[in-house]
C-alpha cells in the first residue's frame, strides 16, 4: 500500500461554515487533505457532504472559512488540470447528443491544452492512456449514450485522468449502477490510489465501502463528526453520533 506523506497537504478548510438562505448546512469545519489519501466522505443525508465537495473544489463559496489548495487559497488558485471531478449526475445528459468515447475523454485534455487548442499527437496518447487505465479503449468509438451507467462512469473518470490530475474528487459515482459494476469501479479507485498514487476523495453514502477501501474517513453531519483512520471509527461508537440511535449497518470485512 502506497504511504501517505502526512507532510504535505492538498487541501485545507479552516473553520468552514456555509448556509443555503439561513439554513446552516456546514458549521465550523476544519479538514486537511494530503497527498497519497484515499478519503471517504460519509454521513447522512442532508449532512453536507456533497455541499462540502463543492466548497473544496470551488463550486460554492463558504460563508466563513478559507480553502487552501495546493497551499494557495483557492481565490487566486489557477491550475485547475490538478483537479478532476466526477459529478453525482456525471451520466446525465441529452441522449441525443451524438459523441464518442474517444471524444468525451478528450474534452479532459483541453484542460491542459486551450479550448481553443487541437489535439496532437501526445493529446490523443494521454487519451488512449486514460481509456487503457479504466479499461475502456475497446469502447472508444462507441456513443456514449450505447453504454451502460456503471461503463460511462468509467469513462468520466478517465476524462479527468486525461487532463493529468493529482488528486480527483467524486460525488456519489456509483448512484444508480448495479452491483457488479460498483464492485468493479471500487476495484479501479483502489488502483487508481496505490498504483497511480492518485489522491482521491469519495463522497459515498455506502459505509460499508468506504471504511473498507478509504485509507481515511471524514464523517459530516453538519459538523465534523470524525476524521482519521476507517478501523477506528468502526470500534467507537460514531455511527451513533453520526445516524442516530437504532439504526444498524452490516460491515463486511470488519
Amino acid at each position: 500500500m502506497q504511504s501517505i506523506n502526512h507532510s504535505e497537504n492538498i487541501l485545507e478548510l479552516d473553520n468552514i461554515s456555509f448556509a443555503y438562505q439561513k439554513e446552516l448546512v456546514l458549521k465550523n469545519i476544519n479538514l486537511s487533505l494530503h497527498r497519497g489519501d484515499y478519503l471517504g466522505v460519509i454521513g447522512p443525508n442532508g449532512g453536507g457532504k456533497t455541499t462540502l465537495l463543492k466548497i473544496m473544489i470551488g463550486l460554492l463559496k463558504p460563508n466563513e472559512g478559507t480553502v487552501k489548495i495546493f497551499g494557495t487559497d483557492i481565490k487566486n488558485f489557477k491550475e485547475w488540470s490538478k483537479i478532476g471531478y466526477v459529478p453525482q449526475k456525471a451520466t446525465n445528459f441529452d441522449v441525443n447528443f451524438p459523441v464518442t468515447v474517444e471524444e468525451v475523454v478528450s474534452m479532459g485534455r483541453y484542460a491542459q491544452r486551450g479550448l481553443l487548442k487541437s489535439l496532437n499527437a501526445h493529446d490523443k496518447q494521454k487519451v488512449r492512456n486514460s481509456l487503457e487505465q479504466v479499461e475502456m479503449v475497446e469502447y472508444k468509438d462507441r456513443q456514449i449514450t450505447d453504454l451502460s451507467q456503471g461503463q460511462q462512469q468509467r469513462v468520466f473518470i478517465a476524462r479527468s485522468l486525461a487532463s493529468e490530475p493529482e488528486v480527483i474528487f467524486l460525488d456519489e459515482p456509483t448512484v444508480g449502477v448495479d452491483i457488479k459494476a460498483q464492485e468493479q469501479f471500487y476495484t479501479l479507485l483502489q488502483k487508481l490510489n496505490k498504483i497511480l498514487r492518485l489522491t482521491l476523495v469519495l463522497v459515498s453514502h455506502d459505509i460499508d465501502v468506504v471504511t473498507s477501501e478509504a485509507t481515511e474517513l471524514a464523517c459530516i453531519n453538519q459538523e465534523l463528526v470524525y476524521h482519521g483512520e476507517p478501523k477506528e471509527f468502526i470500534k467507537k461508537d460514531y455511527l451513533t453520533k453520526l445516524y442516530g440511535k437504532g439504526v444498524k449497518f452490516i460491515l463486511h470485512g470488519h
